[in-house]
């Protein structure tokens, strides 16, 4: 029977306070909080992945930020998501890239048995791995109706989030605004 996904897209420490936060993540994060505690269907999480050699990899030689380092408290998930996950027992799916391959493959394995009637995405930062998983899904799972909540979500910029919004409009994601 087909079920209804939630993905929270790296709402972690260095995303909301830390070495990449911003105003726009920490007032989001009461709401994806909400949304992933009142989800019916099933709630994976994505977190951000990286290792000491971050800066000599293309993403770091890119943004020479160090941030989300496996283990630091930087890569945790936000205090309030942390208790969530630990409670429900999310799946995670962590990713050193922008976009989670496995969660993709997961997704369309799942939409392959009919298992998929929708996925909506949720979290940080919405022009660079929520796009990306946005887009994985509907390229994973292409029946399924593909939902990005752009209330929920915060990019690098203002402006780049709305251009995110864009992209994905033009690529036939949902974009909704609904807490």
């Amino acid at each position: 029977m087909a079920q209804n996904y939630l993905v929270v897209v790296d709402v972690q420490n260095d995303f909301v306070t830390g070495a990449l936060g911003s105003s726009e993540a920490r007032a989001i994060v009461p709401g994806i909080v909400a949304r992933a505690r009142d989800f019916s269907g099933t709630v994976f999480l994505t977190r951000d992945t990286h290792y000491a050699d971050y800066l000599s990899t293309r993403e770091g030689q890119l943004l020479p930020v160090v941030h989300c380092v496996e283990g630091s408290e930087g890569w945790q998930f936000v205090p309030e998501l942390e208790a969530l996950r630990a409670a429900r027992d999310f799946r995670v799916f962590d990713k050193e890239t922008f976009g989670s391959a496995a969660l993709a493959r997961a997704l369309g394995e799942a939409a392959s048995r009919g298992e998929v009637a929708s996925v909506e995405f949720v979290g940080l930062c919405t022009d660079i791995c929520v796009v990306s998983n946005a887009l994985l899904a509907r390229s994973f799972a292409p029946q399924a109706r593909v939902v990005v909540n752009a209330s929920l979500c915060a990019g690098s910029t203002p402006e780049l989030h709305r251009a995110a919004l864009a992209t994905m409009k033009s690529c036939q994601v949902e974009v909704i605004e609904a807490c």
